[in-house]
């Protein structure tokens, strides 16, 4: 079985086939990249609709398959930015209609951890998706992906980001700032604001800022905030799979690709009897791959879908889904 699935929740249209062994036979993406300011929306979704046709073409190219060997399209249904999801789940409808395929909406969130569980050896682990839009503490109970923490107010990459424009570098400037954090030396004072199993950056990023303006180094300040972030993310974590008894964890998102934050939790886990698990770097940013690997779960655990019901979701919460596929 093939399945087809086109990702666009954010800045990142992507198209990935897969088949039913969670081999990726193509995983095309391309990403918004604006010279000053964050993503808008709209901007987005017209890049997602210029780009989104010769992706998965080139999908089919690199895969070595054509459309009419699909036996599924998937599409990312939310939690999304509202043009783009509308975008794809447009051309989604409109590929599944021209092939008279089945087609499945996806949680985005959903999916990171589910492509994860596929290409790694995790079995049940905890996810610790870290993302642009989202920060989430996720896992498995009484049939549904439960949200055990999360962000109360951005994402941590969103956080990464909105520094780094604020301080002149371009998008993304996670990882800016994650090279700048190898020449940092002093940890300086930033607001560690955990509060239960959720955790919160709009502090830290306007103390950061003001620290900027007072002339301390981008290097201390990138390895100051990475420092004190990643330990809140850490601590939560090792809570949920202190509760949850749960001896693996998985990460998930762009942030994840991030060495300092997979060495943080590498330690923790080690020092539990646990282990970590992270997809190669392609599989953790959005990518069309994990929805395709979702969808094809879904529809293999019984999940179908009407045209009526692919509307989109801009919130479309985690504990939303009732993951049948893991009965």
């Amino acid at each position: 079985m093939l399945a087809l699935g086109i990702e666009g929740t954010a800045h990142t249209v992507g198209v990935g086939i897969v088949d039913e062994t969670c081999r990726v036979l193509a995983n095309v993406y391309d990403m918004v990249r604006p010279e000053k300011g964050g993503i808008h929306p709209r901007e987005a979704a017209n890049h997602h609709a210029d780009a989104v046709v010769p992706l998965i073409r080139k999908a089919a190219d690199v895969a070595g398959v054509d459309l009419g060997d699909l036996d599924l399209v998937a599409f990312s249904q939310g939690p999304g930015l509202g043009p783009c999801l509308r975008t794809v789940a447009t051309a989604a409808r409109a590929l599944a209609v021209a092939l008279d395929r089945p087609i499945v909406g996806v949680n985005h969130c959903v999916a990171h951890l589910e492509i994860g569980r596929g290409v790694t050896a995790a079995k049940d682990p905890v996810l610790l998706y870290v993302s642009g839009g989202n920060t989430q503490v996720i896992a498995f109970a009484r049939g549904r992906y439960r949200v055990f923490g999360e962000t109360l107010d951005i994402g941590i990459g969103n956080m990464l980001d909105k520094f780094a424009r604020e301080c002149g570098l371009p998008f993304p400037g996670g990882p800016i700032l994650e090279k700048l954090a190898r020449d940092g030396r002093t940890l300086l004072p930033l607001p560690y604001s955990v509060k239960g199993m959720d955790v919160a950056f709009s502090g830290m990023l306007t103390a950061a800022l003001a620290l900027r303006r007072e002339g301390k180094s981008m290097e201390d300040l990138a390895f100051s905030i990475q420092e004190v972030a990643f330990a809140m993310l850490t601590e939560v974590t090792e809570r949920a799979m202190a509760h949850l008894d749960n001896d693996e964890v998985l990460l998930g998102g762009g942030v994840a690709c991030n060495r300092r934050l997979q060495g943080m939790v590498d330690r923790m886990a080690a020092d539990r009897g646990a282990r970590m698990f992270v997809p190669p770097g392609d599989l953790c940013i959005d990518n069309g791959a994990m929805i395709a690997w979702t969808g094809l779960l879904m529809h293999r655990g019984g999940v179908r879908m009407n045209l009526s019901e692919t509307v989109v979701d801009q919130r479309y919460r985690t504990d939303e889904v009732a993951a049948i596929w893991r009965a």
